[in-house]
Order: C-alpha cells, then sequence, then structure tokens
C-alpha cells in the first residue's frame, strides 16, 4: 500500500461516507479530545460534589463540540482530506467554525474557574493563573475585533492563496499545527461574540452581531472564488490519486462550494444563541427591576410621576 511522507494512504477506494466516517484515529487528537473531556467532566463532579448546580445543557454542548472535532480528525475524513480538497474544506469547517461554537457554549472557563481550587494567600495556582492570562494584555489584543475579524480572514487568504498551506501538508506535524490553528481562530474568533465565557471584550448584542456578520462576506467570497477557479489552485490537490477517481477541478468546486455554505451555518447558530441569550438577559433585568421596586415600593415610578406633576403645574 502506497503511503504519503506522513503516513496517510494514497491509494483510497473512492469516497462514500460511510467509509469516511470509520474509525482511523490521529493520536494526537484522539489523546486531546479524551484529555478535554476528562477535565471537563472532572470539573462538573467537582461542583456537583460540593452542592453546586452545574447546567446539564452546556455539558452536553460541550461533549458534542470534542465530538465533533473526533469526528473529522479521528475517522477516515482524515486520511481522505489528506488527498481530497473537498473533504478537508469539511475537516476545516466543522474544525473551525462549528466546533468553537459548541465548546464555547459549554463554558469550560466559567467551569474551570468554579471548579478550580482557590490558592492560600501568596501563592499561584491553576485558578489564579488562569485570572492573570482572561486580564493580561495579550488576551485584551487576541481578543479584540480588529484582531479576531482579521486572523479569521487571513487564515483563508494567506493559507490557501500562498505556498504555505503546500508546506504545512507536507508533513505530519504541519498538518496537525494547521488544524490546531483553525480550531483556535474559531474559539478566539466566536469567543467575544458568544459572550458565554468571562472576556476581556464584553460587547454589547448589537455588536456582536456586527462582529459576527464582519467576516462572513469574506468567507462566502473565498469559496465562490475557489468554484469559478478555472486551474487547480492549491498543488497538494493537483494530482489526486487515480483510486478516487475523481477530477482535481471538480474536487476544489466542491471544495468552494462547502466553503460558501459553511458561511450561513455558523451564522443561524450564533444568532440563535445570542437572541436567546438576550431574551433571557432582558428577563433577568425585569426581574431584578420587580424586586427594587418592591423593596423602595416603587420609588422610581413615583418619582417619574412626581415629575410629570411638576410638569403640568408649571404649565397651568
Amino acid at each position: 500500500m502506497d503511503h504519503s511522507g506522513h503516513g496517510m494512504t494514497t491509494d483510497l477506494p473512492p469516497f462514500t461516507l460511510g467509509r469516511g466516517l470509520e474509525f482511523s484515529p490521529d493520536l494526537f487528537f484522539l489523546i486531546g479530545c479524551l484529555v478535554a473531556l476528562g477535565l471537563y467532566g472532572w470539573g462538573v463532579a467537582r461542583l456537583r460534589g460540593r452542592g453546586d448546580a452545574w447546567p446539564v445543557s452546556r455539558t452536553v454542548l460541550f461533549t458534542v463540540g470534542v465530538l465533533t472535532v473526533a469526528l473529522v480528525m479521528c475517522t477516515k475524513l482524515n486520511d481522505y482530506g489528506m488527498v481530497m480538497f473537498s473533504v478537508h474544506m469539511v475537516q476545516h469547517m466543522v474544525i473551525s467554525m462549528v466546533s468553537p461554537i459548541l465548546l464555547l457554549l459549554g463554558a469550560p472557563v466559567t467551569l474551570a474557574l468554579r471548579a478550580l481550587p482557590v490558592a492560600g494567600r501568596g501563592s499561584l495556582g491553576p485558578r489564579e493563573v488562569l485570572l492573570k492570562l482572561l486580564h493580561s494584555r495579550y488576551m485584551k489584543i487576541i481578543t479584540h475585533p480588529v484582531f479576531t475579524i482579521g486572523i479569521f480572514i487571513a487564515s483563508l487568504y494567506g493559507l490557501y492563496f500562498t505556498p504555505l498551506f503546500d508546506t504545512l501538508m507536507a508533513s505530519k506535524p504541519g498538518h496537525i499545527a494547521m488544524m490546531v490553528h483553525f480550531l483556535a481562530v474559531g474559539v478566539v474568533f466566536f469567543w467575544p461574540i458568544m459572550g458565554v465565557d468571562p472576556g476581556p471584550h464584553r460587547p454589547g448584542y448589537v455588536m456582536r452581531m456586527l462582529e459576527l456578520f464582519a467576516g462572513m462576506p469574506f468567507h462566502a467570497f473565498f469559496g465562490i472564488a475557489m468554484m469559478m477557479a478555472s486551474q487547480p489552485m492549491v498543488k497538494a490537490y493537483e494530482n489526486p490519486p487515480a483510486s478516487l477517481g475523481i477530477d482535481a477541478l471538480a474536487d476544489q468546486n466542491a471544495a468552494g462550494g462547502i466553503a460558501w455554505a459553511f458561511s450561513e451555518i455558523p451564522s443561524v447558530l450564533v444568532l440563535i444563541a445570542l437572541v436567546y441569550q438576550w431574551y433571557h438577559s432582558e428577563q433577568r433585568q425585569a426581574v431584578r427591576k420587580d424586586r427594587q421596586a418592591d423593596r423602595d415600593g416603587d420609588k422610581e415610578l413615583a418619582e417619574y410621576n412626581a415629575y410629570l406633576a411638576s410638569l403640568q403645574a408649571r404649565g397651568r
């Protein structure tokens, strides 16, 4: 059986969904997914052990997020992604635009801050390190909209339209680094937009929506550019193995269509989450106002009525 320089088969049979979903783990991502689930489970167990609640929905969302990473990196989708541009693009879109959203909805940073023990006075434990990182200048820079939108766009055009992609695809460490980068960029881009975990930037809901839509047109244009190309744009996929029975240009056009379609999917997911958060924020604010009114005899309303009465008196 033929293999490429980094251990991936080059004589795979024609792609089918069943073949793509066969278990074929990448050890780096398999261990990473298991560690992520283990740490999250430890945090939830620690909270419940001391009688604190943690939403089941968050646990489910985080778990599904980790499983989406495993889906594209620990199955033969990863093998086919080395020789088929369209399958690679599915991997890219899932790990950079679906997995991050689900992981962030699981609020892992909030869970860590609640679960990690507080270090003794004068000492520095994991919780304190995490808090320092959250409030650091570095974190303020990488979560600023100018940076997040810029890196989100640059990860597409700077990677696929330059020789960098072929360089990374030439080795297994390079390929792993590229996939980790996609996941990291997605997390950094969606973190301030989702607004579930604490962070340096907590924009209002309207601003979050603007940040979301600011990058999507560039994403859609990237997909369209690939669909309209008259020749293969990436050398790594110029000559697919004959065993696949595919045409390189047709496969690239399919990859462009996948990139274009995926620009809409996260927008819908995030908008649903934002509207849900906005609604519950308004509900909580209304409850707080009602409680305040009960405590002070609706002082705010009484003052407003007195103000209206004074205006009426002046008009006489």
